[in-house]
């Protein structure tokens, strides 16, 4: 993708803020902002540091905390690019669930699979009180609702329920969800404008009920794993919440995965 030129303005004094940190910010507004959209590399280093009035060494401190989480990737011999979602994206900062590890065969490092995704159900609401604490929306306020079946090697594992406000996602319907190129987190960023930056997570173990009993081909009160997790766009802005139940008996949620995989 072409780089644009960027309107860049100096630094001013930011009340003893470091200023990295206000390199950071000023960066992150650029691509909030549009004016540094996903997939387009960024201008050589040495135009942004003359373009905000700092040394070279001070950007590259703000740039590695950028990459660090998710914002920029470097690609080597390329330069510095603003990260698109796309599938690697997916499974390697968001989706922790894989095969268990067979002891027979000690560290062997299991190949990355793909899961299949299926939308079992879609609907407009109104916000409860569990979706406007993790959302941070107003009681009633109209939200979208899916859910997704997600599944390894042909066995159901995964029980998604994603709750999302309607306001930030006009337009998305079941349609457009079924019939997206790539991940949910992609058609976020590429139709509506929201990048999904991080998420905060939480597990507990539960006993399935009876919804997901179903979807998952379990018997009801089978105990599961049951992780909630409230996705982050631009300045901590909560974008949507998300209730994944895991069928452990052959596969493990791992909060940290090795690229080399």
């Amino acid at each position: 993708m072409k780089t644009e030129p960027l309107n860049l303005t100096p630094l001013g004094d930011s009340g003893g803020t470091p200023l990295y940190l206000q390199v950071k910010r000023a960066l992150l507004g650029l691509i909030e902002s549009g004016a540094c959209r996903p997939g387009q590399s960024l201008p050589n280093e040495t135009t942004i540091a003359r373009g905000l009035g700092v040394s070279v060494g001070t950007l590259r401190r703000a740039v590695d905390e950028l990459v660090h989480e998710h914002v920029l990737v470097r690609r080597q011999g390329k330069g510095t690019f603003v990260a698109q979602h796309n599938s690697e994206r997916f499974m390697f900062q968001f989706f922790h669930v894989e095969p268990r590890a067979d002891p027979r065969f000690g560290e062997v490092v299991q190949q990355v699979e793909y899961p299949t995704v299926e939308c079992v159900a879609f609907e407009r609401d109104r916000a409860g009180e569990q979706d406007t604490l993790a959302l941070r929306i107003k009681q009633g306020e109209a939200v979208l609702r899916f859910e997704n079946r997600l599944s390894l090697g042909g066995r159901a594992v995964v029980h998604d329920r994603i709750v999302v406000p309607a306001s930030l996602f006009r337009g998305l319907t079941e349609k457009r969800l079924l019939d997206r190129p790539s991940t949910i987190y992609s058609l976020y960023q590429t139709e509506f404008g929201i990048t999904v930056l991080r998420a905060q997570e939480r597990a507990r173990a539960v006993a399935a009920d009876r919804t997901t009993a179903r979807i998952l081909g379990l018997p009801a009160g089978m105990p599961v794993l049951e992780v909630h997790r409230i996705a982050m766009t631009f300045g901590e802005r909560p974008v949507e919440y998300r209730i994944s139940t895991i069928h452990t008996q052959l596969h493990d949620y791992v909060s940290v995965r090795s690229r080399s995989g």
